[in-house]
């Protein structure tokens, strides 16, 4: 008899629901729990020891609800409260399970796409100041040359379902790439969001690297390589929606992330 035991996603608000939306297209038949720490976005202008604070608490709550797996899709945690999590938390208190970032795979694919290897990186400022991108990608390919550019007020006006105000910031925030790189990774979870607006602004040259679309497959490589973890894994299709702060604006925003009605439940962690 197998245990039932789901897939996490964790993310500091809802822009994770895109990365959500794409595992599930990927991989229909897992069981999926997800987590958006609305009452504390955005991550990207707090302290690391917040951030590992809130990721910490949320990382519990999701193994206590029975995931095996999880994915923490905001890059905020990622940059510092991964390596933390995987290093001295997960071995403490849960030696048999796994959380994964979405840095490190976005790194990958823009590497590989990168002909010149002069690679952009549009993330919060808390993302750009860790340094976590440049080290992912040194690590891949040494010779690259990584421009970073913060934009801190994307993630607040796209959690408050302000899409238009955000794409008016876009301009400004993408004015160093354009000349100078030829792969932009969209460092956010939150940016796929303006995918198509970034495209434009860009041109048709530049390869905009969405960690939505190489989530799917990473995840599913990783379960492919790691039988011992997947087999654990139960299949019967079901979505759990957990939030720490419910407004209507998040109901509204969710449904336009996930593409389809999301039913959110608010809870506490403690």
């Amino acid at each position: 008899m197998h245990p039932h035991m789901k897939i996490g996603i964790f993310d500091s608000g809802l822009g994770g629901l895109i990365v959500m939306s794409n595992l599930v297209a990927t991989l229909p038949h897992y069981d999926y729990i997800y987590l958006g720490d609305t009452a504390h976005v955005p991550y990207g202008n707090r302290t690391q020891a917040e951030i590992y604070n809130f990721t910490e608490k949320a990382v519990q709550h999701l193994f206590d609800a029975g995931c095996q797996i999880i994915i923490i899709a905001c890059n905020t945690a990622s940059a510092e409260a991964l390596r933390k999590i995987q290093q001295e938390y997960l071995p403490a208190h849960f030696p048999d399970r796994r959380v994964l970032g979405v840095l490190i795979p976005a790194a990958e694919v823009a590497v590989k796409q990168s002909s010149t290897q002069i690679i952009g990186v549009l993330a919060t400022s808390s993302t750009v100041e860790s340094g976590a991108f440049v080290r992912e990608i040194l690590k891949i390919s040494p010779q690259a040359d990584i421009i970073q550019q913060a934009a801190p007020d994307l993630v607040p006006l796209i959690e408050s379902g302000n899409f238009d105000e955000a794409q008016q910031f876009l301009a400004d925030y993408l004015a160093p790439f354009t000349e100078n790189i030829d792969t932009l990774i969209l460092g956010c979870t939150h940016y796929p969001i303006l995918k198509r607006q970034i495209q434009e602004i860009l041109g048709a040259d530049i390869h905009v690297v969405s960690q939505d679309e190489c989530m799917g497959e990473k995840l599913h490589s990783y379960l492919e390589n790691h039988p011992e973890l997947s087999e654990k894994l139960s299949k019967d299709s079901t979505h759990l929606f957990y939030v720490t702060e419910l407004t209507e604006t998040s109901v509204n925003l969710a449904q336009k992330l996930f593409n389809n009605p999301v039913p959110l439940q608010k809870i506490t962690l403690e």
